[in-house]
């Protein structure tokens, strides 16, 4: 890892290939105004201490992070373990409408559980 890269888990390649199969065919269309999002997840008591939370919303999701982050309509997990966005995961599907953001939460939960990510939160 270079300077200036951010830290990646082992199971990183496989969750951004799994990402990368995925499609939204809505991608940019009018009404297009919510996004998927994924939050690096870090808990060192878990023997596997790397996961990610997988969200969607109508918000900007720099914003929803920090929303988890003070607890407002948070995830336990995003708001306990929640350490950053991984954007890098999910901007080939960004903006979407509300529809398919709410199928794609949960096919890239999905996708991740498939690929090997040993914690996988939200995608519901």
């Amino acid at each position: 890892m270079g300077a200036g890269q951010p830290f990646r888990p082992q199971w990183w390649g496989k969750a951004r290939r799994a990402a990368l199969s995925l499609r939204a065919t809505t991608l940019g269309q009018r009404g297009a105004g919510h996004s998927v999002y994924c939050i690096l997840l870090h808990d060192p008591r878990r023997s596997e201490p790397w996961g990610v939370y997988v969200g969607q919303t109508s918000r900007d999701p720099d914003l929803r992070f920090d929303q988890h982050k003070a607890g407002y309509k948070a995830s336990g997990a995003a708001r306990r373990f929640g350490v950053r966005l991984m954007p890098d995961l999910v901007e080939h599907l960004n903006p979407l409408r509300r529809w398919e953001a709410a199928e794609l939460e949960a096919a890239l939960a999905e996708a991740f559980v498939a690929a090997g990510v040993p914690w996988v939160e939200g995608g519901h």
